[in-house]
């Protein structure tokens, strides 16, 4: 496996494994697929100062993404960084989660601008919640019925990490 910068030719593949979310799952809150179009001004948000987007590729082949987005959009937040992370289904239970957060956590504890890692997880998503608990982010609240996905209001977790060294 390989994980690299995501490249524009990336993103029929990042709109196609993050449609399936949309249409099947919970761990995104959008209710509409998205076209190639439209998630063109999420790419170039990202890999652009604190906020890279990494996919892993196996043959040729995206099999997941990682991305580090800003938080909030008020100045004070500006060391704090949004991590969302999508696998392709048939990549799923093969590891590519776990090197894609090893990967981008590396980069956030070499990257000085990067302090705070937070994951907003929805509630019941074991997965991912595992994952993020393996790798060292501690569970801060939940937030009851924030969103309304499939007919039934949905909660959600936050975890965080620091991750710039104590000096």
């Amino acid at each position: 496996m390989t994980i690299r910068r995501a490249e524009l030719s990336d993103l029929e593949a990042l709109t196609r494994i993050y449609n399936y979310e949309v249409i099947n799952g919970t761990s995104t809150f959008d209710l509409y697929p998205r076209t190639v179009e439209e998630r063109k001004e999420w790419f170039f948000a990202h890999n652009v100062e604190n906020h890279p987007l990494f996919v892993s590729e196996e043959d040729g082949e995206v099999t997941g993404y990682v991305s580090l987005s800003q938080y909030r959009e008020k100045e004070a937040y500006k060391q704090t960084v949004e991590l969302s992370i999508y696998i392709d289904p048939a990549h799923r239970e093969k590891g590519v989660a776990s090197a894609l957060m090893a990967f981008i956590l590396d980069y956030a504890r070499r990257d000085p601008t990067i302090h705070n890692v937070v994951s907003v997880i929805t509630s019941g998503n074991s997965v991912s919640s595992h994952l993020h608990e393996k790798f060292g982010f501690t569970f801060c609240g939940r937030i009851p019925q924030v969103g309304l996905k499939f007919g039934e209001y949905r909660h959600i977790d936050n975890y965080s990490l620091i991750v710039e060294d104590e000096a």
